[in-house]
């Protein structure tokens, strides 16, 4: 009998179309099923959708706690190489923690045509706590989750994600929005931001940092209203599909 790891639903998903293509990222302690609407939006469309699993994801929690960012990056540099493979032109796109990869891999991966991050976070905050996170997730290995407040209930029942934050976790993704933030000069192809205006998670203000950051390309944002911070499960994700799937069109998908 089959004893599989990954969280039935939560597999990584290949939707073959067009010769472009988007990687899609899903955000921390997620899944790719946060993405997969938003795949097979784009598939419907005539786009190629791969969805990665990020190290550590999916699976157990205790996993995540034996990762460190460069598994994650490790995991969508592996995606984009993948999708270059089948589709001539390829872009990527991420939620929250999917996010910053997004716009990291911007400023790594020349291959890429364009990059759209969704409600991503400039930074973790000034919780004096972050600084030992790592140390102190011998003590405390994880954090009570606080849930986000979508709109669909419907879509969110069916949401896949582990009940805590990891805080040995937490610490690598501080440590990324470090590697975000020293990456954004060098970003040179289109971006797209988009966020909500009720995302209590990732305020607008983390959007207007990053579009600052951005020195060398004309960024574009779209801000929806009213859903939460899994925007692509939420009641606006037709519109930010939608959006996604023109700012591919517009910078040559």
């Amino acid at each position: 009998m089959e004893k599989q790891l990954v969280i039935p639903s939560a597999e990584p998903f290949l939707f073959t179309a067009g010769s472009s293509g988007c990687v899609l990222v899903h955000g921390f302690t997620g899944a790719p099923k946060e993405m997969r609407l938003m795949g097979e939006a784009l598939y419907k469309k005539g786009i190629t959708a791969l969805g990665v699993r990020l190290a550590g994801h999916a699976t157990e929690p205790s996993d995540l706690r034996r990762t460190v960012w460069k598994d994650w990056l490790v995991s969508v540099e592996d995606g984009i190489h993948l999708l270059s493979g089948i589709c001539h032109k390829v872009f990527i796109a991420g939620l929250s923690l999917g996010g910053l990869l997004s716009l990291i891999s911007a400023a790594r991966y020349p291959i890429l045509q364009g990059a759209i991050a969704l409600a991503a976070p400039y930074s973790l905050g000034s919780d004096w706590r972050l600084k030992y996170a790592k140390p102190l997730s011998a003590i405390i290995p994880s954090i009570e989750k606080q849930k986000d407040s979508p709109r669909d209930d419907e879509i969110s029942n069916g949401h896949v994600d582990y009940p805590e934050y990891p805080t040995k976790g937490i610490a690598e993704l501080h440590d990324l929005t470090k590697v975000m933030r020293q990456s954004l000069a060098e970003i040179n192809i289109p971006v797209l931001l988009v966020n909500s205006d009720a995302d209590q998670t990732v305020p607008l203000w983390h959007a207007e940092m990053i579009q600052k950051g951005i020195t060398q390309v004309h960024v574009e944002r779209m801000i929806i209203k009213g859903s939460g911070h899994v925007i692509t499960e939420d009641t606006d994700r037709d519109h930010v599909f939608d959006a996604a799937y023109q700012f591919m069109m517009k910078h040559g998908g």
